[in-house]
């Protein structure tokens, strides 16, 4: 079952970033405008008729995180804890929502905000119950390096969510951020939803990596 769990998580890791790296270096190559992770949102690169390759982007999301899904589900059967079920439990929930964005593109406006949000709800649960499990399982010295981008994961995914909440006029009307995936008019050099769901998706991936790793790792 580890074998699988390993086999399911990296080609969902690879068919996520395979499909982020075409995504964006087709962007540069015929797109428009210059794409930069400051100002453009991942959503943005999946738009149809805006994108060249929002194909990649989105059938990477849809594929790379269903595979993901099966990794946190085979993960969440190995776990010897219902703090550690629990959190491969909103994983898989988590991995189900990233799939949905990429099953329905911003040009399904409604539906793609719904997936967001509760992919950065069950992201963010997710890590918090992840780094609650570690810390009740592991003695101190036992602790794992994936507790790391766990920790980064949730913070960033909770400023994502509850940042726009403190009216601090990052958006207009401080709507929450996933209302604000495509820009029109003047792009400012730093649009905080763009930076944040970067740092938010890269946290995320590099925890699951860590992950990967160290169940690779207790294996051998």
């Amino acid at each position: 079952m580890i074998k699988l769990a390993l086999g399911f998580g990296v080609i969902g890791l690879l068919g996520l970033l395979l499909g982020l790296i075409i995504s964006i270096i087709g962007y540069d190559a015929l797109g428009d405008e210059h794409f930069n992770l400051t100002n453009y949102t991942m959503s943005e690169l999946g738009n149809y008729g805006h994108s060249p390759f929002a194909v990649a982007l989105n059938g990477g999301l849809f594929f790379g995180s269903l595979c993901l899904v099966l990794f946190s589900l085979y993960s969440l059967q190995l776990s010897r804890s219902l703090t550690g079920a629990i959190s491969f439990f909103s994983l898989a929930l988590s991995c189900m929502s990233l799939a949905g964005i990429g099953l329905f593109p911003v040009n399904v406006y409604h539906l793609h905000v719904f997936m967001l949000k509760w992919f950065f709800i069950f992201s963010c649960i997710s890590a918090l119950v992840y780094l609650v499990n570690q810390t009740l399982t592991q003695p101190p010295s036992g602790m794992r390096w994936s507790c790391l981008p766990a920790l980064l994961s949730c913070i960033s995914f909770a400023m994502f969510l509850f940042l726009p909440l403190f009216e601090l006029d990052v958006t207009e009307g401080n709507r929450p951020f996933y209302h604000e995936m495509v820009l029109e008019g003047t792009r400012p050099a730093l649009w905080w939803p763009a930076l944040l769901q970067w740092i938010s998706l890269g946290c995320f991936l590099l925890w699951l990596a860590v992950l990967l790793y160290e169940r690779f790792r207790s294996r051998e």
